[in-house]
C-alpha cells in the first residue's frame, strides 16, 4: 500500500481549486503520518474521540475535518481544533456548536447537510429546511459559527445516472443558498468511487478515504 503515490495519482487528476479530504477514519497514525509526510494537511473523521486522539498525538497544522454524524454532546471534545464540521443538519447542533465555540473564543466553520440520497439511513436536512434556516433571524444571533458551504452524500449505487442526479440537486441547492447568503463557498461531495462525477458536478471538496488508504478492515 503506497500511500504517497496514491496521493500523487489523486492529486493529479483533480483540479487545484478542489480540497482533498484524506477520509482517515480507523487508520492508524502511521497512516496518516504517511500522508502528512507527503503533504497533505486535510484530514477527515467520522468519530469524534478517535479524531481528539490523533490531533493530540499528531502535528499541529492539520486541519481536521469532521465529517460524520455529529452529536450534540460530544460537540465540545472538538470544538477548540475543528477546522471544518461536514455533517450540521439541524439548527439545535449549530446552536451547540455555536455555544461550544463561544468557549474557545473562536468561529466555527460548518456546512449544512442536504439530504440528496433517496436511501433513509443518510441524514441531512432538506433543501427547503435549509434555505428557510439561513432566512430565519435565530441563525444571525449565532455570532461563533460560520455557514460556509453544504455537504451531500449521494445514494450507494452502481447507477452512476442517479448519482449524478443527486449531485446536480445538491449544487444546484448551493446556487439558490449562494443567492441569499454570497459568502457560501464550499460544495462537499463525492467520494472514492465517484469524485470525478462529483467535481464535473461542481463539487469543491472531495472525501477520499479507501482510494488513499486501501480498504477499511
Amino acid at each position: 500500500m503506497n500511500i504517497e503515490q496514491n496521493l500523487k495519482d489523486i492529486k493529479s487528476t483533480i483540479p487545484e481549486s478542489v480540497t482533498l479530504v484524506a477520509v482517515s477514519k480507523t487508520k492508524p497514525i502511521s497512516d496518516l503520518m504517511e500522508a502528512y509526510n507527503a503533504g497533505q494537511r486535510v484530514f477527515g473523521e467520522n468519530k469524534i474521540q478517535e479524531m481528539v486522539e490523533k490531533y493530540e498525538e499528531m502535528p499541529k497544522d492539520i486541519k481536521w475535518h469532521m465529517i460524520g454524524h455529529v452529536q450534540r454532546n460530544k460537540v465540545k471534545y472538538m470544538a477548540e481544533f475543528v477546522n471544518l464540521i461536514h455533517g450540521v443538519d439541524s439548527f439545535k447542533l449549530l446552536k451547540e456548536i455555536n455555544k461550544q465555540a463561544k468557549k474557545h473564543d473562536k468561529i466555527i466553520n460548518c456546512l449544512l447537510q442536504i439530504k440528496i440520497a433517496e436511501e433513509d439511513s443518510k441524514f441531512g436536512m432538506s433543501a427547503d429546511d435549509a434555505t428557510s434556516l439561513l432566512k430565519s433571524e435565530k441563525i444571525s444571533e449565532l455570532k461563533n459559527i460560520k455557514i460556509v458551504g453544504v455537504m451531500g452524500m449521494a445514494t450507494f449505487t452502481d447507477n452512476m445516472n442517479q448519482v449524478e442526479k443527486e449531485f446536480k440537486f445538491l449544487k444546484h441547492t448551493f446556487t439558490e443558498l449562494k443567492s441569499l447568503q454570497p459568502e457560501l463557498k464550499t460544495i462537499s461531495m463525492g467520494m472514492s468511487g465517484d469524485y470525478q462525477l462529483a467535481i464535473d458536478c461542481g463539487s469543491t471538496m472531495i472525501r477520499v478515504g479507501s482510494s488513499i488508504f486501501g480498504e477499511r478492515n
